[in-house]
């Protein structure tokens, strides 16, 4: 971690360019071991006059007076740079500060100008829900620049593989002070993946040459998604709680079971979007929240009941929805009251309510994978498949029919 930066400034004259006796002068700024030579070239000096252990010119003539007073100006200049840079959080390097002290029009290709135009531009095609989490990668790269670059911005030239791998380990590394779980794998890697597609915008914008990705391997690990049981979903259904928000959640939370509805989609649910179908049933007809793709959906009894029962729910219909509305975090808290009640030991969230229909109900009763991922909105088969394991019963009844063929 670099908290401090050595900074050091000298002067020289470069002997091998030398001219009827006199060479270019030129200043060396050092940072960090990192070394860079500034021409100065309207100065070249007499070779007989330099004292290259003090870097500058011996004697006292006027003329060496007046260069050595110049080179105390050059190093006053240089030390303000470096100063400027400090004050305004912006990344200090060579290259830095000999842009600044040569008056270089600098172009604001920088990390964070890259972040603000992203956010900008992808606030017209991303949902807020997808959005917010680049929000929060975003609070980890300025964190990881402060603490390893004493920085609060970095040019997107310095980006590379080792940036992107020290990001890297820093997430991996970093302990929340709030009561926030330390990022597992894959959430490290969400941040990562965030992070390439925006240095992917900067290579289409061409404001980087490089992709600082081109030699990085992403390491997603395999999740095994978990559902609730036929045994653990009945438990929630048939359970007694007395308490009306446990009894709401768990009913909203039912009836995703039954229709691979998401939180956000059934908390958008209108009574609109309950339409009779062709066979004369009512279905569900809405758009998915996330991808904007269309969602047709048969009910099936149970769901059918659970709708019927909030009707007339009065702080539904006071805003327009099927059911009234709560936070994302309330309801998985009390999904996690609900399932020790019940007595499941599984981390119970809501979107296992869609993994639940995806499995238990529909692909473990036979329901075709494509019809499966027509009704979960998915636009590729491949995201379906993620879902479809084969849980104990189906195996069972798939062998058991198997050995009635082979008899």
């Amino acid at each position: 971690m670099k908290t401090s930066q050595s900074f050091r400034i000298y002067f020289t004259i470069k002997s091998d360019k030398e001219k009827d006796g006199k060479a270019p002068l030129y200043v060396v700024v050092t940072i960090n071991k990192e070394k860079c030579f500034i021409a100065l070239k309207q100065k070249m000096v007499d070779i007989s006059i330099w004292d290259f252990g003090k870097g500058a010119a011996k004697g006292t003539k006027n003329e060496i007076k007046e260069l050595n007073a110049y080179l105390e100006e050059v190093r006053l200049k240089l030390g303000n740079c470096y100063k400027e840079l400090q004050l305004k959080g912006k990344l200090i390097n060579t290259k830095s500060i000999k842009s600044l002290f040569l008056g270089e029009k600098e172009e604001a290709f920088t990390l964070s100008s890259l972040m603000s135009y992203h956010n900008e531009t992808a606030n017209k095609d991303l949902k807020w829900s997808t959005l917010k989490h680049y929000y929060v990668t975003q609070r980890y790269l300025k964190k990881f620049l402060e603490q390893h670059y004493n920085a609060t911005d970095i040019y997107l030239r310095e980006l590379n593989y080792k940036f992107v791998k020290d990001f890297e380990v820093f997430l991996r590394n970093h302990k929340p002070k709030d009561h926030q779980k330390p990022l597992n794998n894959n959430g490290v890697m969400k941040h990562i993946i965030r992070l390439k597609k925006m240095t992917n915008l900067a290579l289409n914008l061409h404001w980087i040459d490089a992709d600082p990705f081109a030699t990085y391997k992403l390491k997603i690990q395999k999740v095994n998604r978990e559902q609730l049981s036929e045994v653990e979903l009945k438990a929630i259904e048939e359970k007694k709680f007395g308490i009306e928000r446990l009894e709401m959640v768990r009913d909203m939370f039912v009836f995703c079971c039954y229709t691979g509805l998401s939180y956000v989609d059934v908390s958008n649910l209108e009574p609109e979007h309950i339409v009779t179908g062709a066979d004369g049933g009512r279905w569900i007809r809405t758009c998915r929240e996330k991808t904007l793709i269309p969602v047709i959906v048969p009910l099936l009894p149970k769901a059918l009941a659970i709708l019927d029962k909030y009707k007339d729910n009065e702080r539904a219909l006071y805003d327009g929805r099927v059911f009234p509305k709560i936070s994302n975090q309330k309801v998985n808290s009390y999904l996690k009251e609900i399932a020790d009640r019940c007595d499941i030991t599984k981390n119970v969230t809501f979107h296992i309510a869609r993994h639940t229909f995806a499995t238990t109900v529909t692909l473990s009763n036979g329901v075709p994978i494509e019809t499966v991922s027509k009704i979960l909105g998915h636009t590729k088969i491949t995201t379906t498949q993620i879902y479809a394991k084969v849980v104990e019963r189906k195996l069972k009844e798939d062998m058991d029919r198997l050995r009635m063929r082979l008899k």
